[in-house]
């Protein structure tokens, strides 16, 4: 379909999409790596999808990959999932979802400061830098100390992983802008599940996870949390990205970037009782604020779920 074809009702469709089933991962995650641990469940959801979306790609078409292909989509898997969806799983285990949300939509701010110090070195507008002032500010008192506007429940190392993770997110966004890959988006996507997927997997073995597995002892909100993620968050909510970079503007389908923060601190409240202070709330207003203020000014990034 072409932009004239394309009904309103199957944008705001794919909209809803990408707002609330992103933003809902973050508690799906919560839930699943109660019981499975962290990458063991990553590497699982990114391999199943990766397999349904690559047969799916090349049953409809797609040509084959080629080697080159594979090679630039496994090391793009293992900065945009290893290290970017893998710190979300990890960190979760010590981060409420909705803070991690918070602290994971600081990924516009990493994409300004890496275009910024790369050749041709392209400076950040007015706008954009008032926004990465503003967006450090709301990380400041989302996880300083706890006398900056009120107690914080942070934990330091699991905001300190969200961050660097973030940050492995936007070089794997720019390794995937930049590097040969296939031209369809779903098939390079679901290589990008496989290769990530079993790099999650070899680093759960490396850090001993199948011996802390036990499978008789995974809980149902485990596992309806996993299949969730497989079936949700990267097979509809990825589609519905693809389908919508072709339909609509780059600014206005980034605003999905400061949407999703603001589900998933509502879901992680509502849903699983996350504490939501007076103070988060108000770091989550400049954090958001931020990342409105730069996405607005850019074009949309390569997308973060979690």
């Amino acid at each position: 379909m072409n932009h004239k074809r394309a009904s309103r009702a199957q944008i705001i469709a794919a909209f809803a999409s990408i707002y609330i089933i992103w933003g809902s991962t973050y508690l799906a995650i919560r839930y699943a790596v109660a019981t499975i641990p962290p990458f063991l469940m990553g590497g699982t959801r990114f391999l199943v999808s990766g397999v349904l979306l690559y047969w799916w790609s090349r049953y409809r078409g797609a040509p084959k990959p080629t080697r080159v292909h594979w090679r630039n989509a496994v090391i793009a898997g293992g900065f945009l999932l290893l290290g970017g969806n893998g710190a979300v799983v990890w960190a979760e285990q010590l981060v409420p979802s909705g803070l991690t949300a918070l602290l994971v939509s600081i990924l516009p701010f990493w994409l300004v400061i890496i275009e910024w110090a790369r050749p041709p070195r392209k400076r950040p507008g007015a706008a954009v830098l008032v926004g990465l002032v503003v967006g450090f500010i709301g990380i400041i008192v989302l996880v300083g100390p706890g006398d900056v506007a009120g107690q914080s429940n942070v934990s330091t190392i699991g905001a300190a992983v969200l961050i660097l993770g973030s940050l492995s997110w936007a070089i794997g966004s720019f390794w995937s802008r930049d590097a040969e890959l296939p031209e369809s988006g779903l098939l390079t996507t679901g290589m990008e599940m496989l290769g990530g997927g079993v790099l999650m997997i070899l680093v759960g073995a490396f850090s001993g996870e199948f011996s802390r597995l036990d499978v008789s002892h995974i809980s149902r909100a485990s596992a309806i949390g996993l299949a969730y993620l497989i079936t949700f968050g990267s097979l509809l909510g990825f589609t519905s990205y693809i389908w919508l970079l072709d339909k609509v503007s780059p600014a206005r389908l980034g605003t999905y970037a400061y949407v999703n923060p603001i589900v998933a601190v509502l879901l992680g409240w509502a849903i699983a009782g996350e504490t939501l202070t007076a103070r988060t709330a108000f770091a989550a207003a400049i954090v958001i604020c931020a990342v409105a203020l730069i996405t607005t000014a850019r074009s949309a990034p390569r997308p973060q779920s979690s």
